[in-house]
């Protein structure tokens, strides 16, 4: 007669393996599970597990810590400090890039949530990996006005240090108004209503 020990085994085996083949032959449920946070921290630890090891001396932001110090272009060819550029506002930082389909069908909606938010509320930000001149005609092209920043893609860019290490877009990370990383979002936002539910 097999121990109690070997019969919870196999079970447990059948369920991963039956939830397995769920998000197999079912992607709707992953997605759906991706829009979860605690999708969201699964995704996470299994993109960050096949990540290639960070670049010597980076250093990546986990939740809870302050956004490390980076000097990034703006599009008009200035320089900003971050995270001294958005010092006492909570801000949700974008990132994307032109090429990016999802990021593209998205950023109307992150504006439409910039609009909303105003002076008072919620920051948004774009951080765009990608080169100057696609970022400014996609943005003119999306009637995109928030403030958007510039970072060449890269091991070590700015996804990165605020814990993206396997580089995906679109990326978004919540950031306190003390400097410190509330939460992260692997992929796009479905609309304005998410954006609001994720940033709360």
């Amino acid at each position: 007669m097999p121990s109690n020990k070997l019969i919870l085994v196999v079970a447990l085996l059948g369920a991963l393996a039956g939830t397995a083949a769920s998000l197999y032959f079912e992607p709707t449920i992953a997605a759906r599970l991706a829009g979860t946070e605690l999708g969201q921290r699964v995704l996470g630890a299994v993109l960050e597990a096949k990540a290639p090891a960070p670049t010597t001396g980076v250093i990546i932001a986990k939740r809870g810590d302050i956004v490390p110090t980076m000097t990034l272009a703006t599009l008009d060819g200035t320089q900003a400090e971050i995270p001294t550029a958005w010092a006492g506002k909570t801000t949700l930082v974008n990132f994307w890039a032109s090429w990016c389909a999802p990021c593209l069908k998205e950023m109307p909606e992150l504006q439409a949530y910039a609009d909303e938010q105003a002076a008072n509320g919620t920051q948004v930000v774009g951080i765009a990996l990608d080169d100057a001149a696609s970022a400014r005609a996609m943005m003119e092209r999306l009637g995109v006005t928030y403030a958007n920043l510039m970072a060449p893609p890269g091991p070590a860019d700015a996804s990165v240090r605020l814990g993206n290490p396997a580089g995906v877009l679109p990326y978004s990370v919540l950031v306190s108004a003390d400097g410190r990383v509330l939460r992260t979002k692997i992929g796009p936002f479905e609309d304005e209503a998410d954006i609001a539910a994720w940033a709360q």
